[in-house]
């Protein structure tokens, strides 16, 4: 590696398959250069970089962003529930079953005996 190269990680998993390959770029390589040059879309080839989203730790970026030295590259896949709605339906549910309360919180009432 020379001093106009720098090693990135680029990351994509499905439930089934994930992969982290290492690439050797040159300074001043885009994000989806990166990708392209790590060989990730040959083992995945339903990556769409059309249509999902991609980021640097963690962070979303655009596919024109210049990525740094040790940055880990990777590309997101869509939602499968809305997690808004996932948590209102999850409430709705510990209400059903008792286990939600305004008054207690969800949590169960204690009695306590004064004699």
């Amino acid at each position: 590696m020379t001093d106009q190269q720098i090693s990135l990680e680029v990351v994509y998993g499905t439930p089934e398959k994930q992969a982290l390959l290492e690439v050797v770029v040159e300074k001043g390589t885009t994000v989806e250069q990166a990708i392209l040059a790590s060989g990730i879309m040959k083992r995945f080839p339903d990556i769409n970089l059309e249509v999902l989203k991609v980021g640097i730790w963690n962070r979303t970026c655009k596919l024109t962003d210049l990525p740094k030295k040790g940055d880990r590259i990777e590309i997101y896949r869509p939602l499968i529930a809305d997690p808004k709605e996932a948590r209102r339906r999850r409430a709705e549910k510990a209400v059903d079953e008792g286990r939600a309360n305004r008054v207690t919180g969800g949590r169960a009432k204690v009695t306590v005996n004064k004699e």
